[in-house]
């Protein structure tokens, strides 16, 4: 199973983009956990996740969250700014995947 944590500002469009992700995850039958925070709760999920995900306003902050998160083996990265406009679950949930089996 892998469990995606995905974070923005306060968690609301991310919220759109989680439900997004599930649905795809749904219909291929894929065994992910996707849940949406705001960034101020990311460290409350830090031993339940294995992949965080920033909105693309955030990617600045990918290396702060890098380092935080690092005890805890936790992948970070930021969406790509073109499906998170679009809201396409499908290809960040893809995206993501491919990310977290990276080396």
């Amino acid at each position: 199973m892998l469990r995606i944590l995905l974070a923005c500002g306060i968690g609301a469009s991310t919220g759109f983009m989680a439900a997004n992700m599930r649905k795809a995850a749904k219909a291929q039958n894929l065994d992910v956990t996707i849940h949406a925070v705001s960034k101020s709760q990311v460290p409350e999920y830090a031993d339940k996740i294995d992949l965080l995900l920033l909105g693309p306003h955030f990617s600045a902050e990918v290396p702060k969250y890098r380092d935080m998160l690092k005890d805890h083996h936790v992948k970070v990265a930021s969406i790509d700014p073109d499906n998170y406009a679009s809201l396409d679950g499908e290809a960040i949930l893809e995206e993501a995947i491919d990310f977290y089996n990276e080396e």
